[in-house]
């Protein structure tokens, strides 16, 4: 059979087997260490009895005029007489015999000292040269009885104290994992992408040194990301200048050249050039929801950038094709406007995207910083919905887009202790799809709300 695999358990199992198997060992010795000891203080209390009965006795048997004659001696008050005796003459009879002796318990009398029988223990002395012979027996169920109570008195502690005891071990060791567990607790807690070092203060020293090679390992990890995002935004960054003079270039070749096919090559070109800067866009904007900052110091209205954002978006759009909703009070979050603006332009730019021409975009954010994005298309099957958040998955090949942009708010909303939710169909429909984003919701204390300050407050 296997033992438990908590290292608690079998700590506190292990404990708790010791001890209990010391306690009974040492309560087994001390017990037959007393019944010892109390067979040489009873040993000794025969042997005291007879020596003091003796002489009285011979006082007594001396004196008497009638020789040979058995006396009995009655008892003052009724107890139990776990001594009994009797005082023989050296011809076998009886001269003198406590109440309650039994002659048939007391052998022939065989010289001094000790004697046992199956039912007693006996002592036996002479005086006046042997004619007067004394027996003390004490009965061995006594001495069993008497054992007994002391091993009880022993034993019956044990059983309440050893599961006391045992209780007592696995709280201790319990305790003693707190830190452990506190450890534990803060490693399961963090999120995915976070590698900020452990605190190891507290932990026992047999811990510590796995505790900081995993941190090691994870500020090593967290080198090798921050060198591969900086490589992202680098090479994004520096892509941007060249992509846009590269665009300039094929625009006026299509401009300049009177050839249809190479004007549409130069269209082609323009188009190429335009969606890998879409992509260097993403990428930078990856590589700051991966490891920018996503929250502020202070919490601001997010209604005036969703139509700042929405007002652009929507310069080169049909009159209706983007329906805003929004909440008349205030909607205050400490989530960086930056990376609500990311959000925004990503899930707009998809659903405008992916969805079917000339139908609206509905926008709608709610005063509990729940935001959706509504496009109608046919139903997305649910095994398509799973990998949409993946990097570089498309929703369809005719849409063009970069595969990036719902990966860059499921991680801004994953950072930002928020949610993602892609449903399809939109309740209440047929079809189209609906993208839910949780935004932090926070109060500001100690600042008035002023709209002017707010950025894009004068869309």
């Amino acid at each position: 059979m296997r033992g438990p695999r908590s290292l608690q358990a079998r700590l506190a199992i292990g404990i708790g087997l010791v001890l209990t198997i010391l306690w009974l060992a040492a309560a087994s010795v001390t017990a037959l260490v007393v019944r010892r000891e109390m067979d040489a203080v009873f040993d000794a209390s025969l042997q005291e009895t007879a020596q003091r009965l003796l002489p009285l006795a011979a006082t007594e048997i001396v004196a008497r005029e009638d020789e040979g004659v058995t006396q009995r001696l009655g008892a003052i008050r009724a107890h139990d007489e776990f001594f009994t005796y009797i005082v023989r003459d050296d011809q076998g009879r009886i001269l003198l015999q406590s109440h309650t002796a039994d002659p048939a318990v007391f052998p022939a009398y065989d010289g001094p000292g000790f004697r046992q029988t199956a039912t007693h223990r006996l002592y036996n002395d002479a005086a006046l040269q042997g004619s007067i012979r004394i027996t003390v027996a004490t009965p061995l169920a006594h001495r069993a009885a008497v054992a007994r109570e002391v091993q009880m008195g022993l034993g019956v502690p044990l059983v309440l104290v050893i599961p006391v005891a045992l209780i007592a071990v696995a709280l201790a060791v319990r305790a003693s994992f707190a830190s452990l567990r506190r450890f534990r607790g803060a490693l399961a807690a963090r999120g995915v992408r976070d590698l900020s070092p452990l605190p190891t203060a507290a932990l026992p020293a047999e811990i510590t040194p796995l505790a900081e090679t995993l941190n090691d390992l994870l500020a090593r990890l967290k080198s090798a990301f921050e060198a591969e995002r900086s490589f992202a935004a680098n090479a994004a960054h520096e892509l941007r200048t060249p992509l846009a003079g590269a665009i300039a270039q094929a625009q006026r070749i299509g401009v300049e050249t009177q050839d249809p096919a190479a004007r549409r090559r130069a269209a082609e070109i323009e188009a190429t050039l335009k969606r890998l800067t879409r992509v260097s866009e993403r990428l930078m904007q990856m590589a700051r929801a991966e490891g920018g900052r996503l929250r502020a110091d202070h919490a601001s209205d997010l209604r005036p950038v969703l139509r700042m954002i929405a007002a652009d978006l929507g310069r080169d759009l049909q009159p209706g094709r983007l329906e805003l909703t929004l909440p008349e009070t205030p909607v205050l979050s400490d989530l960086d406007l930056d990376a609500f603006g990311i959000i925004l332009r990503n899930l707009i730019d998809n659903a405008l995207r992916h969805g079917l021409p000339g139908t609206p975009v509905q926008v709608a954010l709610g005063g509990d910083g729940r935001l959706s994005v509504v496009n109608a298309c046919p139903v997305v099957p649910p095994e398509v919905l799973g990998r949409l958040v993946q990097r570089f998955e498309r929703g369809g090949a005719q849409g063009g887009g970069s595969g990036l942009g719902l990966a860059i708010v499921a991680t801004i909303a994953e950072r930002t202790g928020g949610g993602l939710r892609l449903v399809s169909p939109v309740p209440g429909s047929d079809g189209g799809l609906m993208v839910e984003v949780q935004l932090p919701i926070g109060v500001v204390e100690k600042m008035p709300y002023d709209p002017t300050k707010l950025p894009g407050a004068d869309v």
